[in-house]
């Protein structure tokens, strides 16, 4: 099996200073943690609000960083300017509303089916790899295919809920298995297609062993598990232990 990649979104070492508007915890150190952890990627959302990361963050990470940079972003005239400037490793296109708290879903790939948006893509393509966020939806799959795209990101925000219930005992209605299993026809159809597959967000210690194991698989992008786990073993003891945990489930 491929060993599948680690990716360490930092977004709430930033939510935490921007509490105060302070000058700590500092991105920078954040991701030389990560880096020593055993991180492979680096992944920071820069929000239309920016109520986390900032401009600044990003063109500081992409100063010093030894590891890729992913940017994820909302497809809009200001992000794609930034990012055509900037110049990152690889960007995710992910939808964004003002009033969630975090990404509630995957981007529905219909709102950039036009040949204005198509130029675009390919505009940023000649540049840096360019990945979609989405739900794993058949439809959505195919879509991402016909415009371009070099890979999708599932949403396991859904698979992470009904596994935590499961867990408890609370289990009613779809199962975990139930989302499992569309996750597994979709990951199958992107793979057929040469998409390349990464997946991420509520992914935990417990609930990405078995998504190791969905076919294809090659990246994993983990934010709110790491950080929430490194009040107790710091950043990289935080780091190190997901990425052991990810290579014993592979």
């Amino acid at each position: 099996m491929t060993r599948v990649r680690l990716g360490v979104n930092i977004d709430h070492v930033a939510t935490l200073r921007q509490v105060r508007l302070a000058r700590y915890p500092d991105i920078v150190e954040a991701l030389h943690l990560c880096e020593r952890g055993g991180a492979d990627q680096i992944t920071v959302h820069l929000r239309e609000d920016r109520r986390h990361i900032q401009d600044e963050d990003v063109v500081r990470l992409l100063e010093v960083s030894l590891l890729p940079i992913n940017l994820e972003m909302a497809w809009t005239s200001e992000m794609k300017r930034l990012a055509s400037k900037w110049s990152p490793f690889s960007i995710t296109l992910v939808p964004e509303k003002r009033a969630e708290m975090t990404t509630e879903s995957g981007l529905n790939l219909k709102l950039l089916d036009s040949l204005t948006h198509r130029k675009s893509l390919l505009a940023l393509k000649r540049k840096m790899s360019v990945y979609a966020f989405i739900d794993p939806n058949l439809e959505q799959v195919k879509r991402a295919f016909d415009l371009g795209f070099d890979g999708v990101e599932f949403h396991t925000g859904h698979y992470a809920t009904l596994f935590e219930k499961a867990l408890r005992g609370r289990s009613a209605g779809k199962t975990w298995q139930q989302e499992w299993d569309r996750l597994v026809k979709a990951a199958d159809f992107a793979d057929s297609v040469d998409l390349e597959i990464k997946a991420g967000h509520g992914l935990t210690i417990q609930n990405v062993h078995p998504m190791v194991n969905l076919p294809g698989l090659e990246e994993v992008n983990i934010g709110h598990a790491i950080v929430a786990r490194a009040l107790v073993l710091g950043l990289e003891g935080a780091v190190r232990e997901m990425r052991q945990s990810i290579d014993r489930a592979s």
